[in-house]
């Protein structure tokens, strides 16, 4: 019997809508950075989330450099952000020559720690180096506490620019992902629950700083016949095409979420009855996506590790990741300052060290999941711990 086809993480999912838009773009040949679709696209995305406008462009990175531009991060700044992350979530803030803190994040929701915020907001107040911005990332789906957090970030007067690449369609409180602070960002990389194959989305309620975002994304193109730069600008904006694509994944967006959902209840069915198993937890605060379904492995009760785990599905063709190595462990970042959710003690470590993402895609199938939790149970019976029993 032949190899098993191999289970990815998170591929993409497309439908048939998408294939109908794509093809009135190649039939009006407008295909090129600007167009009906891309005006429709960020109309109907600022509609779901509940902002008055978006741009899109050509990645979510691009959208975060264009959000901390508008909060006016410069060289010498100081932003504040999100540990435990995807480098993406960071690295703009190099972009534009500022320095990032790392703040730790919480159990209740993996995502930024109330606590660790307020000790560093103290601290950088005490010592008249505020940040110019925090970045909030809302990890694998689900909204951080955004309550607590923006009430801190109002009282030392900050801008806060939402990291919701992971969470399209989770809410905190009735109000959508991404729409709460100064400024949001959405990804619609491959991976993510709906996609454009590459591409991104700043919303806001402040249209007028989304004009000038716009302007950059634009080459800073001045409006004159000939070709006229007063300002630094860049080559961010999405395609016609990709819009197309864009929109009709969108229309699908609601039945992505709920297929992931349940993908993630049947894991909890299958293994939250194993001792050292424990799901990311989904706050009582609003709904999650599940984008990805995360777990977290403790050696001891299990009998073995994340990283025996995810090497035993990998045997078996299947694809799964460790949760997010934390931004102060990156060596990009050495020297940068870290504030745990307390003193002596990182959450994100923890998370790091014992965390485990499972194949989540909305398109698989039960065969294919019954395959991934036939692996997990076989190592949870024991057949794993032959490679080795090691503590963390």
């Amino acid at each position: 019997m032949g190899e098993q086809s191999r289970i990815f993480l998170s591929p993409p999912h497309m439908g048939t809508e998408e294939q109908e838009l794509v093809a009135h773009a190649f039939a009006s040949n407008w295909i090129a950075p600007l167009g009906e679709h891309v005006d429709a696209f960020e109309h109907e995305v600022a509609r779901y989330v509940g902002t008055k406008g978006a741009l899109a462009v050509s990645s979510g990175t691009a959208a975060i450099h264009l959000g901390l531009r508008l909060a006016g991060v410069g060289p010498g700044d100081l932003v504040f952000c999100s540990s435990l992350t995807f480098v993406a979530s960071a690295n703009p803030i190099l972009y534009l020559g500022a320095t990032p803190v790392f703040i730790d994040s919480d159990a209740a929701t993996w995502n930024m720690s109330e606590a660790a915020l307020a000790r560093a907001l103290r601290e950088a107040s005490e010592l008249g180096q505020l940040p110019k911005a925090v970045v909030i990332v809302h990890l694998y789906g689900q909204s951080a506490d955004m309550g607590p957090l923006i009430a801190l970030c109002e009282q030392y007067k900050v801008a806060v620019v939402e990291d919701a690449a992971e969470s399209l369609g989770a809410d905190y409180k009735g109000r959508m992902s991404g729409s709460l602070g100064h400024f949001g960002i959405f990804s619609f990389n491959g991976n993510k629950i709906i996609t454009t194959s590459g591409g991104g989305m700043l919303v806001s309620d402040d249209l007028e700083a989304l004009e000038r975002a716009r302007f950059w994304a634009m080459q800073a193109r001045e409006r004159e016949r000939h070709y006229e730069h007063v300002q630094m600008g860049y080559n961010y904006r999405l395609s016609n095409l990709l819009a197309a694509v864009g929109r009709g994944q969108l229309r699908v967006l609601e039945e992505r979420v709920a297929a992931r959902r349940r993908i993630y209840q049947r894991y909890a069915a299958a293994l939250q009855p194993y001792a050292g198993i424990t799901f990311m937890p989904e706050s009582p605060t609003g709904r999650a996506t599940r984008w990805l379904t995360a777990l977290t492995v403790d050696p001891e009760q299990a009998g073995i590790t994340a990283t025996q785990l995810i090497d035993a599905l990998e045997k078996a063709n299947i694809e799964a990741r460790p949760v997010w190595k934390p931004m102060h462990r990156q060596p990009l970042f050495a020297g940068c300052r870290y504030y745990p959710h307390e003193p002596g003690y990182s959450v994100s470590d923890q998370l790091y060290a014992r965390g485990v993402c499972l194949p989540s895609g909305s398109s698989l199938g039960d065969e294919q999941q019954e395959r991934v939790i036939s692996v997990i149970r076989s190592c949870l019976s024991g057949r794993a711990k032959e490679v080795g029993h090691v503590h963390l």
